[in-house]
């Protein structure tokens, strides 16, 4: 096979529980995932040596060299393998860069896939994850999609049943927001207050407005333990989470470490409007329907 083609989608985090800060500088998370339908495309093929090229929306702001994750995800699977491979990868990105989402990851997600089938590996998703773990703690995510629960550092994955679909708004901010940065300024502000961090406990009303496929339940529960830090280093995030409510949003939210403002409509005709209201209005320069959840990482 000369060619192989993966479409992976972006994420949302319908609850983001963070922990006490760790020796080793993580923070145990109860972090429930869910995927959504904007997605970039990795495109594996053959070659002599590991490289990345990157397409489409958000192209310039993606590293190409070898930090970026997608050859790192290569690569570590030919390690893995035990034998030196070869790939040309080709990112067609529409998920927003460095904006909470997984985009990173889910590219990363996106190559472990691709590489596996181009290279004729036939490694089981078992071993896919195993590596993904080590790669980052949204990448195995990005592998499965759905809706899933996150603990440890949100790597130690369990599906979550979902009685529906779900229909959102998201609304990318200019610039990305780097997770390190918004995890140490969640640490200083929580410092600062003096208050006990509380042990990350999985909240039982989302996990039943899932379940039933309740927006109106699923948008009252929403919650980012990151989304204070978010706020405070980028402002101009809270006029815009402000305009979806006042647009009718059943809840609105950053999505991860954001900046990306994420808004729960009631069904798909509410979110298109929702969008168009949020860019018409200024409260977000761009803003795209979507639904979930979603499969991961696939085969096209």
């Amino acid at each position: 096979m000369s060619s192989v083609t993966v479409r992976v989608p972006a994420k949302v985090n319908v609850q983001l529980s963070v922990g006490p800060l760790r020796e080793d500088s993580y923070h145990d998370l109860v972090n429930v995932f869910h995927a959504v339908s904007i997605f970039d495309e990795v495109v594996a093929k053959e070659s002599e040596s590991i490289t990345v090229r990157v397409n489409g929306k958000w192209s310039d702001q993606v590293p190409v060299d070898d930090s970026n994750l997608a050859i790192r995800a290569a690569r570590a699977l030919a390690k893995h393998a035990g034998r030196t491979y070869g790939a040309d990868l080709v990112i067609n990105k529409d998920i927003p860069v460095a904006g909470g989402m997984a985009g990173g990851s889910a590219d990363a997600a996106g190559a472990l896939v691709a590489c596996n089938e181009l290279w004729g590996l036939g490694l089981p998703l078992e071993d896919l994850m195993e590596i993904a773990g080590d790669l980052g703690s949204d990448v195995p995510f990005s592998l499965i999609g759905g809706t899933a629960v996150g603990t440890g550092r949100g790597e130690q994955l369990s599906e979550l049943p979902t009685g529906g679909t779900f229909h959102w708004v998201f609304a990318p901010a200019t610039g990305g927001l780097s997770t390190a940065s918004v995890y140490a300024e969640c640490d200083r502000l929580r410092q600062a207050s003096g208050a006990e961090v509380p042990w990350p406990q999985l909240n039982d009303s989302l996990m039943e407005a899932l379940g039933t496929g309740d927006a109106y339940a699923l948008g009252s529960n929403l919650s980012n333990d990151l989304q204070a830090a978010a706020l405070t280093l980028r402002p101009e995030l809270g006029p815009t989470l402000d305009a979806g409510r006042q647009h009718g949003a059943l809840g609105a939210i950053v999505s991860g470490s954001g900046p990306t403002c994420a808004f729960l409509a009631i069904d798909a005709t509410h979110a298109r409007d929702l969008a168009e209201s949020l860019t018409a209005t200024g409260a977000a320069r761009t803003a795209v329907a979507a639904h979930g959840p979603v499969q991961g990482a696939v085969l096209i």
